[in-house]
C-alpha cells in the first residue's frame, strides 16, 4: 500500500504549524483539525497532496492565531514559544534550524497571523506566491508586498546568530559551567555586557515578568538559587546546543543566543505547560 500522504508529510506539516504557532501542543491541535479535513476529502482529486496539505494547515493555524490573539494578550509576563528537544542532525539544515530557534521564534510573534504566515511560508518553505496566495486568500500582488514587509520586519529585529555549531557549544558548556558554581564573576565573563534575559512562567513559575539587562544583573539574578539542588543537562532544543536546568525540583529550558563567543540573549522557559515535551524527541523537516 501507498503511504498516506498525510502520514508521509506529517513533520513537515507540524513545522509549518510550529513556526506559526510558537507552541507544539497548538500544533498538534491543528495537525488534528487538518487530518478530519483531509480524510473528508477524494484524494484522487488533489493533484498535489503535499501542496494541498500545507494549505489546509495554514488555514488552521491561521484560525488557531486568531483564536490565541486574546489570551496571548492577557498572558502573565513575558511569553516565549514551547520549546522543543530536537536531535543535532536539524542543525546540518541551517535555514530550518535558524527558522525554528526561539529567537526566531520570538521575533515571529511580532508579527500579525497573515504576515507570519506569508513569512514562514515563503522564507523557510520557499512556497510560490501563487500557493500562498491560495493558502492566506490573498491575492499574488498582495502577498509579495506582505511578504517584503515581513521579511524588513523581521531582519530589524532578529539576533545575528552567524556562530558555528562548536562555538555555540563552546558557550553553551561555559554558562553551563558558571552556572553550576553560582560565581557570580564566572558568569559575568561568559555573558556579554549588554546580555538580556528574557523568561517565562506563566504565571504558573517564578520568572522576571519583564526583561532583565546588564551582565551583572541577569547574573546576581541567576545565582541566587539554591545549588545544593541544582542540576543543569546540556541538551538540544529547537535545533540549537541549550540546558535544561532544575533548581528546588522546578524544571525550565534554557536556550542562548551567542555573539562573539559571549553570550547576549537568554531564553528561560519555566511556565510548567510549556515543558512537558522535553522527554520527547520531536521531528521537523522541510
Amino acid at each position: 500500500m501507498t503511504e498516506d500522504p498525510f502520514v508521509a508529510h506529517r513533520s513537515l506539516l507540524f513545522t509549518v504549524a510550529y513556526e506559526m504557532l510558537g507552541s507544539a501542543a497548538d500544533a498538534e491541535d491543528v495537525l488534528q483539525e487538518s487530518w478530519l479535513r483531509w480524510a473528508e476529502v477524494d484524494h484522487a482529486e488533489v493533484r498535489d497532496p503535499r501542496a494541498y496539505l500545507v494549505r489546509t494547515v495554514t488555514r488552521q493555524a491561521l484560525n488557531r492565531l486568531r483564536s490565541l490573539a486574546r489570551s496571548r494578550e492577557d498572558y502573565v509576563g513575558e511569553w516565549l514559544p514551547e520549546p522543543l528537544l530536537t536531535s543535532p542532525d536539524v542543525a546540518e539544515d541551517v535555514e530550518l534550524a535558524e527558522s525554528v530557534s526561539i529567537a526566531m521564534l520570538t521575533v515571529l510573534e511580532t508579527l500579525g497571523p497573515v504576515e507570519r504566515a506569508v513569512f514562514v511560508l515563503r522564507e523557510v518553505f520557499d512556497l510560490p506566491h501563487g500557493e500562498i496566495a491560495e493558502a492566506v486568500g490573498r491575492s499574488a500582488p498582495a502577498v509579495r508586498q506582505i511578504a517584503r514587509r515581513a521579511r524588513e520586519h523581521v531582519a530589524a529585529r532578529r539576533p545575528r546568530m552567524e556562530v558555528s555549531r562548536s562555538e555555540q557549544q563552546a558557550v553553551v558548556e561555559r554558562f553551563l559551567a558558571a552556572l553550576r558554581t553560582g560565581r557570580l564573576q564566572d558568569l559575568m565573563e561568559v555573558m556579554a555586557p549588554d546580555v538580556v534575559l528574557i523568561a517565562d512562567g506563566g504565571g504558573l513559575a517564578a520568572a522576571a515578568l519583564a526583561p532583565v539587562h546588564g551582565a551583572e544583573v541577569v547574573a546576581t539574578l541567576l545565582t541566587r538559587s539554591d545549588r545544593s539542588a541544582f542540576e543543569t543537562t546540556a541538551v538540544w532544543l529547537n535545533g540549537a546546543p541549550a540546558a535544561r536546568v532544575e533548581s528546588g525540583g522546578r524544571p525550565a529550558a534554557v536556550s542562548l543566543v551567542v555573539e562573539n563567543g559571549r553570550v547576549t540573549r537568554i531564553y528561560a522557559t519555566a511556565n510548567p505547560r510549556k515543558l512537558t515535551r522535553l522527554d520527547e524527541l520531536v521531528e521537523l523537516a522541510r
